[in-house]
């Protein structure tokens, strides 16, 4: 592609503690996936296509897939791409702005009264006092905002869904205009946005308004080829013959119907285990013995443990990926 994305902002030679900084990446769709990939990361041209375009335009990037599809990974290969921090927002239910975005320090603020009643000041302090940018605890977002010296932060909101409504509708000036508004201070505005990544798993609908805000990507379970080429990637150890039998069995458990079907975590989870036994290849009571690093309710472990002889050899007689 002809067009590029100039360089990600001027990067510092050292950051703050005295260490090489990555120099400044030019990037092309094409360069993204192979930025992803030397870092561990199989994207396809589609997905690189949206980051590349989120890191064009400026615009946050919402991430849905199911759990263990890798979305909470791109924010972090991302930063790692860029030599950049990452600053991570869990989400969860009861999530609100003192948590997310900053709280006053009620503590030293009752020192600093103390110490102007000493002083015999009291009666001239003002809210300004102790309503200062220097009693403010920052919280993620905030933090993300002020950034310091260096490459812009990547900004991850992992889970989004998993949040209140009415947390949601709070981002929406921080997404649009990158300010977050503190009333005994003002406006505060990002002199240099952030790199933002949401990511929701869905278990409710993201509100259209925050939707707009972002550029979207559905994370799917991969392909066997694509599978084949994660396992091979993160775990070049592998043996070729047990990645394609892993592969495959974990392929035709999505076709099943389990209560969570495993996601490329519980692969990778899988074929890790099954290295540190020292596995070559895939049999009925190999299985058996390590479905808890691939399955996570029992309902499904005792389902798959009745059908795993037939799993695996319909996996066997399979042809490996070209």
């Amino acid at each position: 592609m002809a067009s590029r994305l100039a360089a990600m902002q001027s990067i510092e030679e050292q950051d703050g503690h005295g260490v090489m900084a990555d120099p400044p990446i030019d990037l092309t769709i094409e360069g993204v996936q192979a930025a992803f990939r030397a870092r561990g990361y199989v994207t396809d041209r589609s997905l690189a296509t949206t980051i590349f375009l989120a890191l064009q335009l400026g615009r946050p990037l919402l991430l849905e897939g199911e759990a263990g599809v890798g979305k909470t990974e791109v924010a972090k290969v991302l930063a790692s791409t860029l030599g950049a921090p990452l600053i991570r927002l869990q989400c969860y239910e009861g999530l609100d702005v003192n948590t997310a975005v900053y709280e006053w320090n009620y503590p030293r603020q009752m020192l600093e009264i103390r110490l102007l009643e000493a002083q015999g000041a009291a009666d001239r302090a003002t809210a300004h006092d102790i309503f200062a940018p220097d009693f403010l605890i920052k919280r993620p977002l905030l933090q993300a905002l002020e950034a310091g010296e260096g490459p812009p932060p990547v900004l991850l909101i992992d889970e989004i869904d998993r949040a209140d409504e009415e947390f949601e509708a709070y981002l929406l000036e921080i997404l649009s205009d990158f300010q977050v508004t503190v009333p005994e201070i003002g406006t505060i505005v990002a002199e240099r946005p952030p790199r933002v990544v949401l990511t929701s798993n869905r278990t409710r609908e993201v509100h259209d308004a925050l939707k707009r805000r972002c550029l979207y990507h559905w994370i799917d379970y991969p392909t066997a080829q694509k599978e084949f080429e994660i396992v091979a990637t993160r775990l070049p150890g592998v043996p070729q013959g047990l990645a394609h039998q892993v592969v495959a069995f974990v392929q035709q458990l999505r076709e099943t119907d389990l209560t969570k079907v495993p996601g490329i975590a519980e692969t990778l989870d899988w074929a890790a285990a099954l290295m540190a036994l020292g596995a070559e290849e895939l049999t009925p009571a190999l299985v058996d013995e390590t479905l808890g690093a691939l399955l996570k309710y029992q309902e499904d472990v005792r389902q798959v443990r009745g059908s795993a002889a037939q799993l695996v050899a319909t996996g066997a007689a399979q042809p490996g990926p070209a």
